[in-house]
């Protein structure tokens, strides 16, 4: 069993700001002053003496974001490799367990390819994860629909689960136990009453999750793989590619999403080599230099985003490339709901 120890609220505030003295943190904020409805948390780089927020649920923006960028040089990194260390120790806060279950498909594909991306690695090396119990739930989020917890059990370095009169924390991996190894006074072993107690307080938010979900009728994840395959010719792609809009927005904020763009940027005398997120919902995201388009159309890729999703990462990493954080919901203008595309493959696949 991992390590737990407990600290109350007010000395959590004094244990960060010390952090601020070795580390960069972030740490999600809101900019509602009470929590009475849904609100968004982003990540800010938390000055000095400003208090800590926990964020009730996940934050608007991906995990992805701190160790891969929409835009990056990168030449100098891969020619030099010593010049990422430069990079600094950081600390991210406010972790939930949809990104961590996400995170493993950004593992997959930058550490565990027959190339390994030393950039990625280096900021996987040098970031501390404080996940956090999850509190509450936005309507987009069906993490239980895809056998994920709302609170984290595995990836994280440390994970913060709230009481009354402070915090329980749970050491997750041999990183997180020497990071805490220097600040111990801030810390006291935890209670069996208090471990309890968590108990209670996860319990009740996944019954209470479970219970919001239930008249959603997403399908079980043991079925989506058959589901997009079977699925492959239905008329489903096309009913909800019309309102597609092919801003790559679904890409852009999916934790689980990496494809990206080598391109060559004029600097003076030289050219940059940089970087760039990628989208599959993008008309040019398959065309090749002859000018052929394999994915021409906004229902080919469409049917291509959920076939890489669900059928190709349950092939090789034996799990769906989707954690249920329901960002894409929010961000689409098109309002495509990948819950509703799953509902309709499942209710014409479905013999009445």
């Amino acid at each position: 069993m991992n390590k737990i120890y407990f600290i109350e609220a007010q000395k959590l505030n004094s244990f960060i700001d010390k952090l601020k003295n070795r580390y960069t943190v972030f740490t999600p904020v809101t900019k509602e002053p009470n929590f009475t409805k849904e609100t968004d948390y982003s990540y800010v780089n938390l000055p000095k003496g400003e208090p800590f927020t926990y964020n009730a649920y996940r934050a608007v923006e991906p995990l992805k974001s701190f160790f891969t960028y929409p835009k990056e040089k990168i030449t100098e990194y891969f020619v030099q490799e010593e010049k990422i260390t430069d990079l600094g120790k950081t600390i991210i806060f406010g972790v939930k367990s949809c990104d961590l279950t996400a995170h493993k498909v950004q593992d997959f594909v930058f550490l565990e390819g027959p190339e390994e991306d030393s950039l990625y690695r280096i900021r996987r090396e040098n970031i501390i994860l404080v996940s956090n119990d999850c509190t509450a739930y936005k309507e987009v989020c069906f993490c239980l629909a895809l056998e994920i917890l709302p609170h984290p059990t595995v990836g994280f370095d440390l994970n913060l689960s709230p009481l009354n009169d402070g915090y329980l924390v749970e050491v997750g991996s041999k990183k997180g136990e020497e990071f805490l190894e220097p600040y111990k006074e801030f810390f006291l072993a935890a209670k069996d009453m208090q471990i309890a107690s968590r108990k209670n307080k996860r319990d009740n938010l996944i019954e209470r999750l479970s219970r919001s979900l239930t008249p959603k009728n997403i399908p079980p994840k043991n079925i989506l793989q058959k589901l997009v395959k079977e699925g492959y010719g239905l008329d489903t792609w096309q009913q909800f590619m019309v309102t597609c809009v092919e801003c790559g927005g679904c890409n852009l904020i999916c934790d689980t999403c990496h494809c990206f763009l080598l391109a060559d940027q004029n600097q003076g005398h030289q050219n940059e080599k940089v970087r760039v997120w990628d989208s599959c919902l993008y008309a040019a995201y398959a065309r090749v230099a002859g000018g052929a388009n394999p994915l021409k159309t906004r229902t080919q890729r469409l049917r291509n985003r959920f076939m890489k999703k669900f059928d190709f990462f349950v092939d090789n990493l034996s799990m769906p490339a989707c954690c249920g954080c329901g960002r894409c919901i929010e961000v689409c203008p098109g309002k495509i709901d990948i819950r509703e595309v799953l509902k309709d493959l499942a209710k014409k696949l479905t013999p009445h």
